[in-house]
């Protein structure tokens, strides 16, 4: 059995099951045009790699923590600015949970509680939302152009530990790294 420590990327489509009823080819060729436009070309871009695509999710591998959280707010953006320019009534949006956790590798695939741990900041995250966990904030410093805010411990289903979480805000600005925002507060640490 193979193991590595390795960045996490869980996504999933927001309200794909409604979005499939209500129009089943148009949502699947949106998705894979998505997924040909959008999340292919960013993974490849931040040198990461699709581990398997499951119906309206995705997980993917990366070497790198700031690659993963570079890629993940790529998709985001160019998605958010699609969705804006096209409509977001035809619109697709995902939640994507980040972690930076030991796996165990076979056949291609990866397992374990690092992926579940992803898979969970992923359900929490708001719709074209990123959550990552604290491993993957400590390992980021200034190196992706974002703001994170801290969502403090989280009880996340069938994990027994509570995880800490921090939310990525997606602003068309963003804050330098040196600030820190807690819900209404913002600290300067330079």
């Amino acid at each position: 059995m193979d193991r590595k420590l390795t960045t996490i990327v869980a996504m999933d489509v927001v309200g794909y099951s409604r979005l499939m009823e209500l129009d089943e080819k148009g949502t699947l060729e949106r998705l894979k045009e998505i997924r040909a436009q959008i999340l292919e070309p960013a993974v490849a871009r931040n040198a990461g790699r699709t581990v398997k695509l499951m119906g309206d999710g995705a997980l993917l591998e990366f070497g790198s923590v700031v690659g993963a959280v570079q890629c993940a707010v790529e998709m985001q953006r160019e998605l958010g600015a699609r969705n804006g320019a096209g409509g977001a009534k035809n619109g697709l949006r995902f939640r994507i949970g980040i972690h930076l956790g030991d796996v165990i590798v076979e056949d291609g695939d990866i397992y374990g509680d690092g992926v579940n741990v992803a898979s969970r900041l992923e359900s929490i995250a708001q719709p074209g939302g990123i959550v990552l966990s604290k491993q993957v904030h400590d390992h980021i410093g200034a190196n992706v152009a974002a703001r994170f805010v801290s969502l403090g411990e989280q009880s996340v289903k069938n994990i027994s530990r509570p995880i800490h979480a921090y939310q990525v805000e997606l602003a068309d600005a963003p804050a330098p790294a040196h600030v820190i925002r807690f819900r209404d507060f913002e600290l300067d640490t330079a």
